[in-house]
């Protein structure tokens, strides 16, 4: 059956996530004066931060832990990597943070070209994200790219997140989709390429990373523009 739905993976698919946390943090780190209160090197900061988020994102998607231990112990982390152990200090960065990361809105680069050339090809665009709830829709609507996508489906909505197949059934029931005709795009291995395989739908893995994944068979792209080959 011809492919009609695509449903994409929102961070760092669409909506540059690294980027747009690096930018946040940095203006945390300079506002609070991290450098010259306990000597730390922002790039170094920054490095183990990424390190430890990119592991409790992990164990989230896995479900080992909830939003709230992830909310808890990101910065908590990091600053106890460095020797400073201050509770108050880490949640005020997390809750700066979340608020202050939607100020910045880079996407992916290409990500508007694709959009409006997948549009123009009459396919229906959706979003699928493991993402919080609360902030996916305002990434989308205030990076200017919601009015790309008839659905958007937050793994908070129905309390499951990719690679479990339950999100996969209810954002395919959102969109009035079927497996057949329908497609996702997505840079992580397990939550999107495991996940939609196992589902029985067909993906499109986005390998932004140059991760050393191969399986034969399988779509893959390092670059947004390379969609025009599959679709």
């Amino acid at each position: 059956m011809k492919i009609q739905h695509i449903f994409f993976d929102l961070d760092n698919t669409i909506w540059d996530h690294r980027k747009n946390a690096y930018l946040t943090i940095k203006d945390l780190f300079k506002k609070e004066e991290i450098a010259l209160q306990y000597n730390i090197d922002f790039e170094e900061f920054h490095s183990v931060y990424h390190e430890i988020n990119e592991s409790l994102w992990e164990k989230i998607r896995d479900e080992i832990i909830d939003k709230e231990y992830l909310r808890k112990h990101r910065f908590y982390d990091t600053f106890k990597h460095f020797g400073v152990d201050n509770e108050d200090l880490s949640m005020s960065f997390e809750e700066h943070f979340l608020d202050k990361i939607l100020n910045y809105n880079e996407l992916v680069e290409g990500a508007e070209y694709i959009l409006d050339y997948l549009k123009s090809k009459n396919y229906t665009l959706h979003i699928i994200s493991n993402g919080f709830k609360e902030v996916t829709e305002r990434k989308c609507i205030l990076s200017g790219i919601d009015h790309y996508f008839q659905t958007i489906t937050s793994a908070d909505t129905i309390g499951v997140r990719k690679p479990r197949p339950e999100i996969f059934e209810y954002s395919l029931h959102l969109a009035k989709a079927t497996k057949e005709e329908s497609i996702l795009i997505g840079d992580d291995w397990i939550a999107d390429v495991v996940g939609a395989q196992n589902f029985g739908m067909d993906v499109i893995f986005f390998n932004v990373l140059n991760e050393n994944k191969e399986e034969e068979g399988l779509k893959v792209i390092t670059h947004l523009l390379q969609l025009k080959e599959y679709l």
